[in-house]
């Protein structure tokens, strides 16, 4: 089966060396892998670097570069899809690493019947240090980060909401189409939605595995969060079928934070310190959990002030979405982004006959 592995970038010549290795490095047969870049017409050396790889003779089926004017994830997501040609379409992040059995596991579990497969993705941390090592704990934590399962090395085959560096047979996306563009960060539950509802599964299997590079400074951190945490509120108007009630526990965590601190300075002040004390307990507990890892760093001390901001972060994020919806909502009414979806089932299909 031909398998086209996909990486959209953004200025990362800092991060795509080492996923560059790993593609190279890949068992599944070289001449049936077709490599597909999307350079979102980056300013650094990120797109010579993937030129430098397109010359470079390992053997694949084709490499191909293509240049998207947009900085948007979804867009270049979907320039990627109508360039791809392969039976299986595998996605992969920039920030990522992969193994060199990754595009083969990928395959067979897609040959023994599934429709769109991926495995666990736990996060790694590039230039070791102790307070990257502290992020890091941070962005691993369930408590820190997320409760998907697809975050963790996966211990059994199971069917999930959704996947990250997932792999699609082609009839999946002839069906349901690209990503909807005027999403950010929600590009994939919206997506992934709409590949449940059309009656596909996804699958997570033990087998599969990747890797992605988490933050490397809390400033940058504190940003994706915050960023996460608005999508999340201005997706509510668009697709809420596609969120969990997960992502909405910041904002109801904040929007308590606000409440009861109003009633306190009414001077009703028990439910605020309840709420203080209740939270206090998981971020302590969490942090202690935090401690048995093997690479404790004495700046884990810090995470249970780094657990709060995130968490804060990403509940201001929501609550700003939420208030930017109506005229979000204005802006969507001149939007080409659900003809580009269906432009993708036509491209994949066009791609498909010849």
């Amino acid at each position: 089966m031909l398998v086209s592995l996909c990486m959209i970038a953004y200025n990362e010549e800092d991060a795509v060396d080492g996923l560059f290795r790993d593609i190279a490095l890949q068992d599944y047969p070289h001449e049936l892998i077709e490599v597909v870049f999307v350079d979102s017409m980056s300013t650094d050396k990120t797109h010579q670097k993937m030129e430098d790889f397109k010359n470079t003779d390992f053997g694949f089926y084709d490499v191909n570069i293509v240049q998207c004017p947009k900085k948007n994830q979804a867009s270049s997501w979907n320039y990627a899809l109508m360039n791809a040609r392969g039976d299986i379409i595998i996605r992969v992040d920039a920030h990522a690493r992969i193994p060199r059995n990754f595009v083969a596991r990928n395959v067979y579990n897609i040959k023994q019947g599934e429709n769109v497969v991926g495995g666990g993705r736990p996060n790694i941390t590039s230039d070791v240090s102790s307070w990257k090592l502290t992020l890091l704990a941070a962005e691993d934590s369930l408590f820190g980060s997320s409760v998907a399962s697809y975050r963790r090395p996966a211990t059994q085959k199971e069917y999930l909401d959704s996947l990250f560096h997932a792999a699609y047979r082609r009839e999946v996306i002839e069906k349901v189409g690209g990503f909807n563009e005027d999403l950010g960060r929600t590009e994939d539950n919206e997506f992934h939605y709409r590949i449940r509802m059309a009656g596909y599964k996804m699958c997570c299997c033990p087998d599969i595995i990747s890797y992605q590079h988490s933050r490397n400074n809390l400033k940058d951190m504190i940003r994706q969060k915050y960023s996460n945490g608005r999508w999340i509120g201005l997706t509510v108007s668009e697709c809420p079928k596609c969120l969990s009630y997960f992502h909405f526990v910041p904002f109801l965590f904040v929007m308590s934070l606000i409440f009861l601190s109003l009633l306190a300075y009414a001077g009703h002040p028990m439910l605020l310190y309840i709420l203080i004390t209740v939270y206090g307990m998981f971020d302590i507990v969490n942090t202690v959990g935090c401690m048995t890892m093997k690479n404790v760093q004495p700046q884990f001390f810090l995470l249970p002030i780094i657990f709060p901001v995130l968490h804060i972060s990403y509940g201001i994020g929501t609550i700003v979405g939420l208030i930017q919806i109506p005229m979000w909502q204005k802006k969507l009414k001149r939007s080409p982004a659900k003809a580009r979806i269906e432009k993708v089932k036509e491209k994949i299909a066009e791609n498909t006959l010849h």
